[in-house]
């Protein structure tokens, strides 16, 4: 096997693309274009959840998966003095809008705007405002409604933050939509490991990267009902509770630089679970353990609970600053995260019965 060397120029490339929710054909046409020479076949949905297929002949049906939506906003008022007030697309954060800048996605192009915010000189400590839906604003540069019309802005327009991701300390990834343009750029480059390593499959492999996760495990519940596989592994991004503000107690004790976290919830599947923490052991690779207290959230939800239920589990990356512009990885837990998704695929045997009993 070929040493695990994520190619983290694709994901920087892959960063800068924009995912909003329900607008995520950019960001998939680009990580498509980078996965096509690493499978037998590819195909997209109707809602734009875009998947790679190795080995699609097989009937025992395996699927590693994360979701390739961001957070965003999208207008919801236009004064007449052309200000434009917006709502919430997914889990976005209006403690962190103000004095950012940002992009309205049109249908003529991208218009650069900025969230205005009032001087600190200007705010009364009795009266200053908070953050909130109705005290954000977005300035384009316009002094009328009909300006910002004539630039193709509407109600429905997709917002979302601009930021150019770097790299601190040469360790940690730093970009907006590391949740989880994180988790498709890993299972790319497991593909690509599989192809490199001229690795035949036994079972079909579905690499899928699914829409509309941030509201509500959508894109993931509708392929589930498509490709109706037999064991699903869902990658998406979790909390590094080392990071200020953070309640272990309550959130667990998880740290960026240990390795994946797996999961235990009762969407996560015991036999599965447990085969991933022997793969992991075997090939000593490390890892964390991480509790969700009835739903995880993620996508894995919609792969274990669809039609009559599948084998599923969760890798989730330690993540710090999520649902911000500056989310940080480290690049540590991508190699390990990539490495276990690969030593667990070749170990795997076509028909393989994760049940508990067999009457």
């Amino acid at each position: 096997m070929k040493t695990i060397s994520p190619r983290y120029d694709f994901l920087l490339d892959y960063l800068q693309t924009h995912s909003p929710v329900s607008h995520e054909a950019t960001g998939q046409q680009k990580w498509l274009d980078y996965i096509k020479p690493y499978v037998d076949t590819c195909f997209t949905d109707t809602y734009g959840t875009t998947v790679g297929v190795i080995n699609p002949d097989a009937p025992y049906k395996v699927v590693i998966e994360a979701h390739a939506d961001e957070i965003s906003w999208l207008v919801n008022y236009i004064t007449k003095e052309g200000y434009i007030y917006v709502v919430r697309n997914g889990g976005s954060d209006y403690q962190i809008a103000p004095s950012m800048q940002a992009t309205l996605h049109t249908d003529e192009g991208p218009i650069p705007a900025v969230f205005g915010w009032p001087a600190v000189h200007v705010r009364s400590n009795k009266k200053e405002p908070v953050p909130a839906q109705d005290t954000i604003v977005l300035d384009c540069g316009c002094a009328t409604a009909k300006e910002v019309a004539d630039k193709d802005i509407h109600v429905g327009t997709v917002v979302t933050f601009n930021h150019v991701p770097t790299v601190l300390n040469e360790q940690f990834i730093v970009s907006r939509a590391l949740d989880n343009k994180a988790g498709g750029f890993m299972i790319a480059e497991v593909a690509r490991l599989l192809h490199e390593n001229k690795q035949q499959l036994p079972f079909c492999l579905y690499i899928v990267n699914a829409v509309q996760e941030e509201i509500g495990l959508r894109g993931a519940q509708m392929i589930a009902q498509q490709l109706k596989p037999h064991v699903a592994i869902v990658t998406d991004v979790t909390h590094d509770t080392q990071s200020p503000h953070y309640n272990k107690i309550k959130q667990g004790d998880i740290a960026c630089g240990k390795g994946p976290v797996i999961d235990h919830a009762p969407a996560v599947q015991r036999n599965l679970q447990r085969m991933l923490n022997e793969v992991a052991n075997t090939h000593k690779v490390p890892f964390q353990h991480g509790a969700s207290s009835g739903s995880t959230g993620t996508d894995t939800d919609a792969f274990a609970y669809a039609g009559t239920g599948t084998a599923a589990a969760l890798l989730s990356v330690p993540l710090k600053y999520m649902h911000t512009t500056v989310e940080m990885v480290h690049k540590r837990d991508i190699a390990h995260t990539i490495e276990l998704f690969y030593h667990f695929l070749t170990q795997l045997k076509a028909g393989h019965d994760f049940r508990y009993f067999v009457p």
